[in-house]
Formats: C-alpha cells, structure tokens, sequence
C-alpha cells in the first residue's frame, strides 16, 4: 500500500485531495490530509474509507518528522515558505515531494542531494506556475522540432469572474487569495522588447497596458508580471529578442486600480494611526491635500486628473470608498485596511462561478519565413468550491502525484514540468477535465 501525506487542506487542496481518494482504492492507496485545523481537513476527507485527517502544525519539528516518516509521498499545499522545511524533512528521511508552487532558491540547492537519493521533487505544478509552463513548452518544442526558431514569446494569464457573472462595473471578483491581489506588481517590470531590456516601475505598471482577445471571451488587457526574463531559463529561450509575461484582467481594470496605486493605498509597509476608528472616507482622505472645505471626490478627482462623472469615478464611487463605515481593524496598513474594503465588494456570491483564461503568442522563423502561433485556453469552475482556480491548481498537482505513485514519472531531483516526459501525460488527461488549450495559427504584419 502506498501512503500519501498532504500538507493543507484549503481551498486550492480540495479537487487535488478529492482526486487522489477516488483512486485510493483501485490502486492501494491511503491518504492523510493534515491541517492546523483539524476539522477542515476532516471535513476534505468525506469519512472516505481510505483517508484519515490529522492536526498538523509545519513549527513542530517533532509533528513534521512523524507525519513525514509516514509517507511515501508528500504533497505541500502549504504556504510557499513553507516547503524547504517539508523539503529537508523528505529529503533526510527519503520521501518523495510535490509542490504547486514556485521552486525557491533553497528548493533548487537541494537538486543534486535529491537526485543522488534517488528521490523525485516536483514542483510548480499548479496553473501558474504549472499549466503555464506545460501548455508552453508543448508549443515551443513543436516549433523546434521542425526546425523553427522562436523570436518572440508573449505569455499572460488571468483569475476572473465567468461572464455570465460578471456583475459589477470592475468586472472582478476576487477568485484567490485577495492580499495577492492587493500587492500584485510591486517593484518593476522586467522584460526584453526586440532586443531591448525595458523596465516599468510600479508607479507606471497599470498605465502601460497591452490589449488582446481570448477565444470567444472577448477582450481583455494586460498589465506586466514583475519578471518575465527568468523564463528565458526556464524556456531554455536564452537569445530570444522578445519576451514578455502578464496578467489578464478586463478593460478598464488598471486604469481605475492605479488610483489605488498613485494614492498609496497598496502600501503594507507602516500602520495607519488610530485605524479602527476611522471611516472608508477618512481612509482615502489620509493620503489627499488637507483641504477640509473640499469634498474628497472632488479632491481626488483634481489629484489624479479624473473626469468627475467618468467610469472611474463610478468605480471608486461603487466600492464605497468615499462612505463612513468604521474600518474597524487595529494598526492595519493601507493595503490590509484597501483589502477589507474590497472583500466586502468583490467576493464571490455563493452562485458565482469564476474563470482561468491563459494565453501564449509565439512568432518563430521557419524557412525565411515570419510564423505566429497562439495557444489559449478558458476554463470556467463548477462552485464556488470546486472554483477555476482549485482545479487548475489542484488537478496538475494530482495527476502528477498519481504518475509518481504508479512509477510514470522517474525524473529524479528537483523539477519542473517543462520536459515532455512530465508535460504530456500531465496535459492527456486534463483535456479529460476540459482543460484544453487551442492552437491558432497568427497572420504576422
């Protein structure tokens, strides 16, 4: 019998944790779903006959020693700065990984003692990263393999509410974890522009947007990751001319958010002074020209050039920014106490549905010829449970738990999946679930 430990039962681990007890008893499985709350994890479970919940703690050495001792497999749905603890503790006592998130740089300094013990490490297999760097790498060996050499690689992927959804003038909801959401962009840009280095300060990210089309879904614009120059690594892309990453979200979006941005309002760096007892509108007044003759809309419009009956305005004015509601959170930073403010207007309702739209645009050489390529996929969840966001985090994860198991996947070490022998089974069977990316070739002005 083979056991798996998964680490964290929230709601990125839900379909993954599902997934692994549907097949626990066809192929000899247990499973063990720890959780600080214990009763979370008790209740992923379903009084599934193969599985047991557990209280987990990740700063009690003694629990993770025992759990991990356990497995054969663990699975990390932690938080990421949890996983090179989980990762020293398989490594020592011989247990293979896999993880959803990033490969941080204590992650990669484990690879050659991981390969030498003949264990497997997976990581980045959610949908960003995850799906991204499958879906990517499945076009850019196609267009090595006859002969191509790729010279431009735009890629951007967006959380958003489904259309039929879409019930607020933001177009948004939130549909992960919202202080990502808050302090999405901080720092610069990075990027390669024909041959060019190009940098966007934060101050200038939600200015500079980019506009494109998915599939049926519509239009959509895009505003930059912070670095998009590490894929050349990743993408083994190391000359490429032009190379870009972002973040989808609907038009208007970043014009209005970057009111938030130029005001101060996703700072999370000091605490505002007596901030439980101020009001939404003292809130935004905090970062304004004391002027107390003069409305606060009016004093923000004048301070970022705002047309007072514009679409940004009825943004700003919609979310209730400008109302008297106590904030009610002690020493709260200006991004948590921005965070209260949008969960109360931009949570799912409880028959909302939300969306994952991922796009690549490629242009390659071939023949003397200019070639593009795009690949794009959209997927719509099922619940507010069983949302876009936890089945492509969740599902890639699950799958690639089950390669692992059942002896599919040998790549020994640290990796990620941008090599076929991981991607391919991967992709097979999520075009089962719907997740489906569709290749159009591009007309190259």
């Amino acid at each position: 019998m083979k056991k798996v430990l998964i680490l964290g039962a929230g709601l990125s681990s839900s379909v993954l944790i599902d997934y692994l007890m549907n097949g626990a008893n066809e192929n000899d499985w247990f499973i063990k779903v720890g959780d600080f709350d214990e009763k979370l994890a008790e209740k992923k479970i379903h009084g599934h006959n193969r599985a047991e919940s557990i209280f987990f703690d990740v700063n009690d050495c003694e629990i993770v020693e025992k759990e991990i001792s356990w497995a054969d497999v663990v699975v990390s749905m932690l938080p990421a700065r949890f996983h090179p603890v989980i990762a020293k503790s398989c490594l020592r006592q011989g247990k293979h990984m896999v993880t959803a998130s990033y490969v941080s740089p204590d992650m990669k300094a484990l690879h050659e003692d991981v390969k030498a013990k003949g264990l497997i490490f997976l990581n980045e297999l959610g949908v960003d990263p995850g799906l991204d760097h499958m879906s990517a790498m499945k076009v850019i060996n196609k267009i090595r393999d006859k002969g191509g050499k790729i010279i431009s690689f735009k890629s951007s992927t967006g959380g958003l509410v489904a259309p039929e959804f879409d019930n607020n003038p933001w177009n948004y909801k939130f549909t992960w974890n919202p202080r990502n959401v808050v302090l999405a962009g901080q720092g610069t840009a990075r990027f390669l522009r024909n041959g060019k280095f190009k940098y966007i300060p934060y101050n200038q990210l939600f200015k500079r947007t980019l506009l494109t089309t998915v599939l049926n879904y519509g239009d959509f614009e895009i505003y930059m990751n912070r670095d998009s120059l590490s894929y050349r690594e990743t993408y083994e892309l190391h000359d490429i001319p032009t190379i870009f990453r972002g973040t989808l979200r609907r038009p208007g979006y970043c014009k209005a958010w970057d009111v938030f941005v130029q005001l101060g309002a996703t700072d999370d760096t000091y605490y505002f002074e007596n901030s439980e007892n101020l009001t939404y509108r003292d809130f935004i007044n905090s970062f304004l020209r004391y002027q107390p003759e003069v409305k606060v809309e009016d004093k923000i419009a004048d301070y970022l050039n705002l047309d007072p009956n514009g679409e940004v305005m009825k943004k700003l004015q919609w979310l209730g920014i400008f109302s008297d509601k106590k904030i009610g959170m002690k020493r709260a930073t200006p991004a948590q106490i921005l965070q209260k403010i949008l969960e109360e207007k931009w949570s799912l309702d409880k028959d909302d549905k939300d969306m994952i739209v991922m796009q690549h645009q490629f242009e390659y050489e071939l023949n003397g010829k200019t070639c593009g390529l795009q690949s794009s996929f959209a997927f719509i969840g099922e619940d507010t449970t069983r949302t876009a966001m936890a089945i492509t985090v969740g599902m890639p994860a699950a799958i690639a738990t089950k390669l692992l198991l059942t002896g599919v996947i040998t790549r020994k070490g640290v990796s990620v999946p941008v090599t076929p022998d991981l991607y391919e089974p991967i992709l097979n069977e999520l075009e089962e679930y719907g997740i489906k990316f569709i290749e159009e070739e591009l007309q190259i002005q």
